[in-house]
């Protein structure tokens, strides 16, 4: 394979992933958190990587194509995470609500194992991962050649990894704002919104 078309999948792969996972989440939110904390939040975003690149490789691989033939695995996936990003949605509307009642040292995962296991359930009980990385992912690449599916897979992945690590350390910068409890209430209540709208999206895909 030429240099020419190795670059070209991998700018393919990281475009595409950049794409898809540059955008507000569940896991985004959670690494945000846990940045302005500053606590655990390079491992979680090394998880949070971690596992993008794990899916994108199966995508690529085919298991997206496997996961598309089972409809009970996707449907016990969604209600899964319908229920998680509801409670996970009203414990930041009762943080926002009471923000007293929940100290910024409070916040966020209070241990590395709390922190892994959150962000988890936030990556795995959400069917929107598998349909980022195995799915449209995993379409994209195993299109390609399969001398270009590790660079694209490359590519994918190094999108992610970039992501992460910049929401991590860019959430330094707004630290000395989160010193004010204002601050946390409204970053409450957009977690709350987003949980809440990401479950309701996940029910009504289900129900239509």
């Amino acid at each position: 394979m030429d240099t020419s078309s190795a670059s070209l999948a991998f700018a393919q792969g990281f475009a595409a992933s950049a794409g898809l996972i540059i955008a507000i989440g569940a896991q985004n939110a959670f690494v945000l958190t846990q940045g302005l904390l500053r606590r655990f939040h390079w491992q979680v975003a090394a998880l949070c990587s971690l596992i993008d690149a794990l899916l994108i490789t199966a995508g690529v691989l085919g298991l997206g194509w496997l996961i598309r033939q089972s409809p009970l695995l996707l449907q016990a996936a969604t209600w899964g995470g319908v229920l998680f990003l509801a409670v996970y949605g009203a414990l930041a509307l009762k943080a926002a609500l009471h923000p007293g009642a929940l100290r910024a040292e409070q916040r966020g995962a209070a241990n590395l194992p709390a922190a892994l296991l959150t962000t988890l359930a936030l990556s795995l009980l959400n069917p929107h991962v598998y349909l980022d990385t195995l799915i449209l992912l995993g379409t994209i690449g195993g299109r390609l050649a399969p001398t270009a599916q590790p660079w694209f897979t490359g590519g994918a992945v190094l999108a992610s990894l970039c992501w992460f690590f910049t929401l991590a350390f860019s959430a330094r910068a707004l630290a000395p704002l989160f010193r004010h409890p204002q601050a946390w209430r409204i970053l409450d209540l957009i977690v709350c919104l987003l949980m809440w709208s990401v479950a309701l999206a996940l029910l009504l895909s289900d129900m239509g």
